[in-house]
C-alpha cells in the first residue's frame, strides 16, 4: 500500500479523534447550560468508531463522564479495540 494512502488514513483518524474530543467538550458545555445533550450512545459510538483516544482526552480535559462507570470501562475498551483494528490493518493489509 502506498505511503500516501497510509498518511491519508492516519490524517482521517486524527481528524476523527479531534471531532470526538470536541463532542465531549460540547456535551459538557450543554450540561452546564441545561441544554439538549448529546446522547451517551452517540458519545460511546464515536469512541468505538476509531475515536477512543479523543474520547479519553475529552473525558480528562473537560472532566466529563468521569464518574460514570460505563464510560470508565468502555472508553479504555474502545482504545484497545481501536488499537487492535489498526494493528490488524497494518499487519494484514499493508
Amino acid at each position: 500500500m502506498s505511503g500516501e494512502i497510509l498518511i491519508s488514513i492516519a490524517a482521517a483518524l486524527i481528524l476523527w479523534n479531534i471531532i470526538t474530543f470536541a463532542l465531549y467538550g460540547i456535551d459538557k458545555q450543554k450540561a452546564k447550560n441545561a441544554k439538549r445533550r448529546i446522547s451517551e450512545t452517540h458519545l460511546l459510538a464515536c469512541a468505538f468508531l476509531m475515536g477512543g483516544v479523543g474520547a479519553l482526552l475529552g473525558m480528562v480535559v473537560f472532566r466529563h463522564k468521569t464518574r460514570r462507570l460505563k464510560f470508565r470501562l468502555l472508553i479504555p475498551t474502545s482504545i484497545i479495540t481501536n488499537a487492535s483494528a489498526v494493528a490488524a490493518f497494518v499487519l494484514f493489509i499493508c
